[in-house]
């Protein structure tokens, strides 16, 4: 059965790993791991391994989930398809063998779009000759602050049909980013009980500079208490842009 997204870029999730760690100050208010605590306690079969709770927290530690893996092979609709909702495919603890079933499967299933996201872009580049890059697989990076930029630079790398940013939560302005060989940039705010505020001139930096270079951009949300908290509307507008593909 097809995960339903409610993120505005995309339409299902497929999660054949979840948990992950802390690695850049995006990963503070974690919704992937508030959102597995709450399956644990109601007893999800994916979120009962606890790992070192000091790096994964309760039921978010790195699981990879074998019989998932035909899952999109049953959706005969194509859709657009987040992998990794909950966990990141290139962490470290994700088996080479398991990163190229699950490509597999998305060069087996050109119906498909798939969005994988990832913060450990140098991994997926030490990978990437082993790998098979169909048209159909789009690779991003979060960028939240200027102290991310270097991911930007392993992606350049990649050899994906779109090459695309997540700059959510934008935590800083992004001073100095190059949008070279990026097809696509997202940016929203933080939500949650705990969001941290983002000032308007950060992503109409980031607008203004797609708008310059011919990169689509995206405008999720201002952030909030909850996403919906700050609306969506940029200078009066919404930004809905896609990138072009080929």
């Amino acid at each position: 059965m097809a995960e339903r997204s409610a993120i505005e870029w995309t339409q299902a999730t497929w999660n054949p790993v979840t948990g992950c760690d802390r690695v850049s100050p995006g990963c503070d208010n974690c919704y992937a791991l508030t959102l597995a605590r709450r399956l644990k306690a109601m007893g999800a079969p994916k979120y009962q391994n606890d790992g070192h709770p000091a790096t994964s927290g309760p039921g978010f530690a790195v699981t990879t989930h074998p019989d998932t893996l035909s899952i999109p092979l049953r959706w005969r609709t194509g859709r657009t398809v987040f992998v990794n909702s909950m966990s990141d495919l290139f962490h470290a603890r994700v088996p080479t063998s398991f990163v190229q079933q699950v490509f597999t499967v998305m060069a087996g299933t050109p119906r498909h779009t798939y969005q994988v996201l990832t913060k450990r872009p140098t991994r997926a580049a030490r990978l990437a000759p082993a790998l098979p890059w169909p048209a159909n697989v789009w690779v991003g990076t979060s960028v939240e602050t200027t102290g991310q930029l270097h991911r930007v630079e392993a992606l350049r790398t990649l050899p994906a049909a779109v090459r695309f940013l997540s700059c959510e939560p934008l935590l800083g302005p992004l001073d100095g980013l190059d949008l070279h060989r990026v097809g696509w940039v997202i940016a929203g705010g933080e939500s949650g009980p705990h969001a941290r505020p983002m000032h308007p001139d950060w992503p109409r930096h980031l607008r203004d500079l797609c708008q310059a270079t011919g990169v689509a951009f995206f405008f999720k949300q201002w952030g909030g208490r909850t996403p919906k908290a700050g609306g969506r509307l940029l200078d009066g507008r919404t930004w809905d842009q896609l990138p072009t593909t080929t």
